[in-house]
């Protein structure tokens, strides 16, 4: 069966990610355990390694909103230092499309390897041209950085100065070329992109 090809893959996701800012609370729910779940079949280490590196970015997110927003006091006692029902609600939400974007991302990565991404992200990037700048530039230097990025995962955080060292010591080794993989569009392309531009057209009225 012919595979979708990585571009409409990278484009879908990003569509996602935007009708996830739409989504009504209970849609939202939805979104979340479908893409959660499928996440969790595809490769459950990546998804909780995301999940794990993101904590206190969603942690800080719900403190922020349970007591930046305006509204009726969860606990009457502690008055204006008490988080607020709609800034839990609130950061509920976005917790939620945090964690949408977190899955779907898993799932992206899950189902490219890094050759088509990079692929996907080139073909992306063909508006640089018309500003001079080289898309084969930017697939050297995003190549470079998902292999120091992959060699960097892989150690333990009792190794992080060596990490750094690592990183900091100018070594000849590394990706010395990148074989792109080019694939044409198809039609379940087109449709997909369609599909995906209908719904969000419709969601974000």
């Amino acid at each position: 069966m012919r595979q979708v090809h990585p571009t409409v893959r990278i484009l879908l996701w990003i569509m996602l990610v935007l009708l996830a800012q739409r989504c009504q609370p209970l849609w939202l729910l939805a979104l979340c355990l479908l893409t959660v779940i499928v996440a969790l079949r595809l490769d459950q280490a990546q998804f909780l390694r995301l999940m794990r590196r993101t904590r206190w970015i969603a942690f800080s997110l719900l403190l922020i909103y349970a007591w930046a927003t305006p509204g009726a006091a969860l606990w009457n006692a502690l008055g204006g230092l008490s988080p607020t029902h709609e800034g839990l609600l609130d950061g509920a939400l976005q917790l939620g499309r945090l964690l949408c974007a977190l899955a779907s991302l898993a799932i992206l990565l899950a189902t490219l390897t890094q050759e088509r991404l990079i692929g996907g992200l080139y073909a992306l990037a063909y508006p640089l041209r018309l500003f001079g700048l080289s898309r084969e530039r930017f697939a050297v230097r995003l190549a470079l950085t998902l292999e120091y990025a992959e060699a960097a995962m892989q150690d333990t955080a009792k190794d992080w100065r060596a990490t750094i060292g690592r990183a900091m010591t100018s070594t000849g080794g590394g990706t010395s070329h990148i074989e792109l993989q080019r694939q044409r569009y198809g039609l379940l392309d087109v449709l997909l992109l369609a599909a995906g531009v209908a719904v969000l057209a419709g969601v974000w009225r």
